[in-house]
């Protein structure tokens, strides 16, 4: 039979009737109730999230993962060019450092690794090579700072800045071509030091607070009278300013006498600005959490720049904030998160190294499950984020810029590592404690607050940022109607929210029979792609996906523009979409590593250790919503039995302990590619003492049945060999160099002990009665 025409005809009417009277006579009340409680929005808030774009977190946000997405992403991989610098001169720059007198006796890098790290391009390795730079990828870029930072963390931030966000990275996305060709040469040689100047006093997170200017006006530059902009500012904890010769710097454009538009405030822009321009004070340097990296404040006194200094030219005016979010989208989600990842994999190699050659009670400390605790809670950290910076860097691999994730990487990774240094100071004990150079991580436990701090503190991260950012890029459907609910025509935007709103409306209902169902049957018939052991991981993170979907979307429908106020309760959701994030690399790197057996223990404490963080915040969230009775009916779908998940158990922290108190090649798996720099010191000392030891276990062995101590004696009564018995003594040797501490005269540490002092005199002569005495 063929339809009729007419009829097809009419049942389009009918159709098109149906959607005029539910846009009419339900969605219109709906969308005049929404655009008067919709909260303003700053334009600051705007750029910011609009910056960058959304990726895995769109799909985790759906709630319902494609794995096969996340599974065939390619994985992030070096070119040769990329392998032979980090074989050539990124090892090369190790064995040129020395932490400890760059820290306390030169108080900066010495000018010899000035010269190398400026020869060899480490300023240039993001700028194309057809300006001169190394043209690296992300990857290797982060590489390159991974291994730097196991070795010396003032050569990693100095090398890690010029190529995170700074004047390489924005003209590279918006400078002009003459710009382009002009600067980046400069940078990519090193004949230009680059910093950028964005905190001020009064402006730190706050970016729309600051009070920094340019008045647009007509001035002299270079002998000629131009259209340029008036400075004023006081920058301050800029990296690298210092030295600086170039600046990018932020500031808010003004045009009173409206020589360029209509408007007097024109927003937030950003210029470069030469060093030795007239006006332009460096200051003197801060001393960050006694760190020594070049970092100081400097100041601008009707500083006049022509308009083509403004990165993209005039056309780029007030849009400083957004290109800065544009560029931090990427640049945040590679420096610090790679400095952290090499700060848990440094922390489980050096602790599960000590733990095992240091004894009490006459046995390993590594043998106690008070040790082993903190080691797995540091193995396993150091697995994690090295799996969450591989996938990142995967994606901005190929020209991803995902904000969200970007914010996730840097809140997570220097908040872990904190935890992670804490427990291998725990574990040190008095060795971590006494400064000198054969400590090898009290620099990096002063350090920590720093990477919390910087690139947006991690307080407002995790608050504001990673579920407020997200909720609205990553959720399917938000961000369509409140771009609907702004429209400024008002039918127009009806018929957009039209549209978006009853898609939600759709998406939510699917996603609640979702997250009941995989809540109520412990995730036992969700989604997973075959993986063998890490089955079950895959269908929890598809049940948890989708209760936090649910949870996101009744949270944003009962609190509506509050919910940004409501900062413990965003942050935890936030919380939840890390976690989401983190186990999915995780999974991510077990697949691509071959499921390795060994690995697994450190695969299943991620997974224990998240899940319960999962849970906890749920019930958190649940017990705090302010509308009860949708907190209850959510309880009772995707949480009916409480948070029962209790972390990983004394197996599991057992066996991802003995990842790094074995020689293995699961333990250099999982602390791959740091620096080994054979010097006779701190860190090179323990990895000769920890393979001796390990060597010679079998003989220790032996004595111990014997009940002999003595070695020699041991080789008289016939228990071991002459040679085992020098193997041992070695051993013991060694171990001997690195339970060593650091003393130092009293006139190393302080001038006032110098001879000729008053302070020398009094202790000399004290020293003379105590003789007499």
């Amino acid at each position: 039979m063929c339809s009729s025409p007419n009829g097809a005809a009419s049942a389009d009417l009918e159709d098109i009737a149906m959607s005029s009277f539910r846009r009419d006579y339900i969605t219109k009340p709906i969308f005049s109730w929404a655009r008067g409680v919709l909260p303003s929005m700053s334009d600051t808030e705007r750029e910011a999230l609009e910056a960058g774009d959304v990726w895995w977190d769109a799909d985790l946000f759906i709630g319902n993962p494609d794995w096969s997405k996340l599974l065939s992403q390619k994985p992030a991989t070096l070119t040769e060019e990329e392998a032979a610098f980090l074989k050539g001169p990124v090892d090369e720059l190790c064995e040129m450092l020395d932490e400890w007198k760059i820290n306390w006796e030169w108080r900066d890098l010495p000018p010899e690794v000035w010269d190398f790290i400026k020869r060899k391009k480490f300023f240039g390795m993001i700028i194309p090579k057809e300006f001169g730079g190394l043209g690296f990828s992300p990857y290797a870029h982060s590489e390159v700072v991974r291994k730097l930072s196991s070795r010396s963390l003032t050569a990693a931030v100095t090398v890690m800045v010029p190529n995170s966000l700074g004047p390489g990275e924005l003209l590279m996305r918006f400078g002009t071509k003459e710009q382009q060709q002009r600067w980046l040469p400069r940078l990519a040689d090193g004949r230009d030091i680059p910093c950028f100047g964005l905190t001020s006093p009064e402006a730190g997170s706050d970016a729309a607070s600051m009070i920094d200017s340019g008045i647009i006006c007509k001035g002299n530059f270079e002998g000629r009278e131009v259209l340029g902009l008036r400075l004023n500012w006081h920058k301050r904890y800029i990296t690298l300013g210092p030295v600086a010769t170039l600046l990018g710097l932020a500031f808010k454009a003004y045009d009173p006498d409206h020589l360029v538009g209509a408007s007097d405030e024109l927003g937030i822009t950003v210029a470069l600005i030469p060093t030795d321009l007239p006006g332009v004070e460096i200051g003197h340097r801060h001393l960050p959490a006694m760190q020594v990296f070049q970092n100081g404040p400097n100041w601008g006194r009707d500083v006049f720049i022509p308009m083509d200094y403004i990165i993209g030219g005039e056309a780029r005016l007030g849009q400083g904030w957004k290109m800065l979010m544009t560029a931090l989208a990427a640049g945040r989600g590679i420096s610090l998160p790679s400095l952290s990842a090499a700060g848990a994999a440094y922390a489980a190699r050096t602790s599960g190294a000590y733990a095992r050659i240091r004894e009490q009670f006459g046995i390993s400390i590594g043998k106690f499950e008070g040790i082993e605790e903190p080691l797995a809670r540091i193995a396993g950290t150091a697995y994690l984020l090295d799996a969450a910076r591989r996938l990142t860097c995967a994606a901005l691999n190929e020209g991803r810029h995902p904000a969200v994730i970007s914010g996730i990487m840097k809140l997570q990774a220097t908040e872990r590592m904190r935890i992670a240094i804490d427990d291998a100071m725990d574990i040190h004990g008095g060795k971590a404690v006494i400064d000198g150079p054969q400590n090898y991580l009290g620099g990096l436990y002063r350090s920590v607050p720093v990477g919390i701090t910087v690139e947006g503190a991690n307080i407002l991260t995790r608050n504001l940022i990673v579920f407020g950012q997200g909720a609205i890029r990553a959720h399917p459907y938000l961000l369509q109607e409140m771009n609907a609910l702004g429209e400024e025509d008002r039918a127009k935007g009806l018929e957009a929210f039209d549209k978006a709103f009853w898609m939600h409306v759709g998406h939510s209902v699917t996603t609640l029979f979702r997250a009941w169902a995989r809540s109520w049957t412990g995730g036992m018939f969700a989604p997973a792609p075959e993986a063998g052991q890490a089955n079950s991981f895959y269908r929890q993170l598809s049940r948890y996906s989708a209760a936090f979907a649910l949870c996101a979307d009744m949270a944003l429908l009962t609190l509506g523009g509050a919910l940004k106020r409501k900062e413990m309760i965003s942050a935890r959701f936030g919380d939840i979409l890390s976690e989401l994030y983190l186990l999915s690399a995780a999974l991510k790197r077990w697949e691509e590593e071959g499921r390795q057996a060994e690995d697994f223990a450190a695969l299943e404490w991620c997974m224990a250790t998240g899940l319960r963080t999962i849970e906890n915040r749920f019930a958190e969230i649940l017990a705090n919503l302010p509308n009860r009775f949708v907190a209850v009916v959510l309880k009772f779908i995707v949480q009916p039995f409480g948070a029962r998940v209790l972390g990983p158990s004394d197996r599991v922290v057992l066996e991802c302990a003995q990842l790094v108190l074995t020689p293995s090649a699961a333990r250099d798996r999982l602390t791959a590619d740091l620096s080994h720099v054979d010097d006779d010191r701190g860190v090179a000392r323990l990895e000769k003492a920890f393979l001796l030891v390990t060597a010679a276990e079998e003989i220790a062995r032996r004595m111990h049945s014997a009940r002999i101590h003595d070695w020699q004696e041991a080789v008289k009564r016939g228990v071991i060999t002459q040679a085992e018995g020098q193997q041992l003594a070695a051993a013991h040797e060694a171990v001997a160099k690195v339970i060593e501490v650091d003393d130092f005269a009293p006139e190393a540490l302080s001038p006032i002990y110098k001879k000729g002092t008053d302070v020398h005199r009094f202790f000399q002569e004290l020293g003379e009665q105590r003789a007499a005495s």
